[in-house]
């Protein structure tokens, strides 16, 4: 299931919330290196509103899909660089949005922004609303210590970030990640949703609940 396709067989609500992606291509650094990645953008909204899911490295395309909506929220699945470069640029283009990023990922976010701060201070089981639709927020730290995903019941949807992709949990060989933490994160509270939940990522193809559900034990053997 490519992510596009993914995006495209959630019905929208009955107010018109519906989900747009994008993706942008740039660079992730820490602990030294540096790699290319593709980002998946996630923009969920109906004619007047939106949120967008993560900021990555250019802000054109994302701002494209806002549109001449109002953008209520950059909701951020964590800090590392590669989610949240553009948020300034999206900032300047909607100053009346509000930055929303766990407190405990501060340590990753003050790299790359030392001189901005979130205005919203995610926790676990916060609500934020776009359209008729209620976004639940899930902690689930492993990949990062603040890590979050956004559950959107109505849109039988959850975006993870890179806490769990089509195959797996998301990388913890770098700072700040733990592989055990990750696992129960995942175990949970994303595989105590309906399986038919489409799994939306920070990268790569789209997944669902109870594709992955079955591999648990796999990816513990695996470590990874």
């Amino acid at each position: 299931m490519s992510d596009d396709a993914a995006a495209d067989q959630v019905k929208p609500s009955q107010g018109g919330v519906r989900i747009d992606h994008t993706t942008t291509a740039g660079t992730f650094s820490l602990d030294g290196g540096t790699w290319e990645v593709e980002n998946n953008v996630w923009v969920v909204g109906d004619d007047t509103q939106c949120v967008v899911i993560d900021a990555p490295h250019e802000a054109g395309p994302i701002l494209e899909l806002v549109g001449d909506r109002r953008l209520t929220h950059v909701l951020l699945t964590h800090a590392h660089d590669d989610h949240v470069t553009v948020v300034p640029d999206l900032l300047a283009a909607h100053p009346g949005a509000r930055v929303a990023l766990h407190p405990d990922d501060r340590v990753l976010w003050d790299r790359t922004h030392p001189d901005l701060a979130p205005t919203q201070d995610l926790a676990d089981g916060d609500v934020v609303q776009v359209g008729d639709v209620e976004l639940f927020v899930l902690h689930t730290p492993g990949h990062a210590p603040g890590a979050c995903c956004f559950h959107a019941r109505d849109l039988g949807v959850v975006f993870t970030g890179d806490t769990l992709f089509q195959g797996g949990p998301g990388a913890t060989g770098r700072s700040y990640s733990d592989f055990p933490t990750i696992v129960n994160s995942i175990r949970d509270r994303l595989l105590a949703l309906p399986p038919e939940t489409v799994v939306l990522t920070g990268h790569g193809r789209a997944t669902t609940i109870g594709d992955e559900k079955p591999d648990v034990e796999e990816w513990i053997r695996r470590g990874h």
